[in-house]
């Protein structure tokens, strides 16, 4: 079990590791080493998250997600495969906390009148200007 949150955790096995080599540069040992992590994690079919987690993990996720609803994380930035590791399910982690906060409903709410008034004489004023660069003598 992968805790997220208080009361929410995510199975082992749900999540799909695959190491591969790392792009950059590093010797002959980035050449030999499978250090990168890719890893997977079907967001849309996981049984431990709640559906409102998963339509904000959508969101939250963007160009991580494929279309099949599986979150793809690449890590390369450590040059040991278990620092990947960690890097990778890290992130993953934080994703899927952040999907858990609602959203705060959004108030309705109304300009006042004074802030009408207000953009209606800017608007008149802004007019005037662009009425003074015509033409001297022509009447519109």
């Amino acid at each position: 079990m992968i805790p997220v949150t208080d009361t929410l955790a995510i199975e082992d096995d749900e999540i799909s590791e695959k190491f591969v080599r790392a792009s950059g540069p590093g010797g002959q040992h980035v050449n030999t080493s499978s250090s990168a992590v890719e890893l997977r994690f079907d967001a849309r079919n996981s049984p431990s998250l709640p559906d409102d987690v998963k339509h904000r993990l959508e969101r939250v996720a963007g160009s991580r997600m494929n279309q099949e609803g599986v979150i793809v994380i690449f890590a390369q930035s450590h040059r040991s495969q278990e620092m990947n590791r960690q890097d990778a399910r890290a992130r993953l982690i934080d994703l899927i906390e952040q999907a858990t906060h609602k959203p705060k409903p959004r108030k309705k709410t109304r300009p006042t009148y004074a802030s009408k008034l207000k953009r209606l004489e800017g608007k008149s004023k802004r007019s005037g200007v662009k009425a003074m660069r015509g033409r001297p003598g022509r009447e519109d």
